[in-house]
């Protein structure tokens, strides 16, 4: 597996998500969209931890992230159902921006090399860590796509 193509596909996702959450006012990151479940605020936190889990747990790999991460964001977590404590202890946007831009370094510094190794059994089938870091892609492909729906959406309000 090609390093190049690998990581090409993650930034060019990764680099669409930033690009597309730096078109959301301040004011509406917060709001969830009617025909929504959450925010993109929630997509942000969602997409740091989801592709934190998929190559480094699923990979078996310290990982460095809060528990609140998982808390909040994990699979399974809505907006629309964060208790007033959650709320109390979001982080800060422009922290998470950052966290996930370190991460995409992270990711490429710890696996550039290693893409080949393989892995132990996991729900997504990967073998190895260059199979997680397409399986992260593909996740932040999906949300990129529901985070272009929902800037439409607040940008008519």
């Amino acid at each position: 597996m090609r390093k190049e193509f690998v990581f090409h596909l993650y930034n060019v996702e990764h680099d669409n998500f930033i690009n597309l959450l730096a078109k959301c006012p301040e004011d509406k990151r917060l709001v969830i969209p009617q025909g929504f479940n959450t925010s993109l605020y929630w997509h942000l936190g969602h997409v740091l931890r989801i592709t934190e889990f998929h190559v480094f747990d699923l990979g078996a790999q310290p990982t460095s992230l809060p528990q609140k991460y998982h808390e909040i964001f994990f699979y399974g977590t809505k907006a629309t159902e964060w208790k007033e404590e959650q709320l109390a202890q979001l982080p800060a946007w422009d922290e998470m921006i950052a966290m996930l831009k370190e991460q995409r370094e992270h990711l490429y510094n710890t696996f550039k090399d290693r893409l080949e190794e393989p892995v132990p059994e996991n729900f997504k089938k990967a073998e190895n860590f260059g199979e997680l870091m397409l399986t992260t892609a593909a996740h932040l492909s999906n949300h990129n796509g529901v985070v272009a729906a929902m800037l439409q959406l607040l940008q008519q309000k």
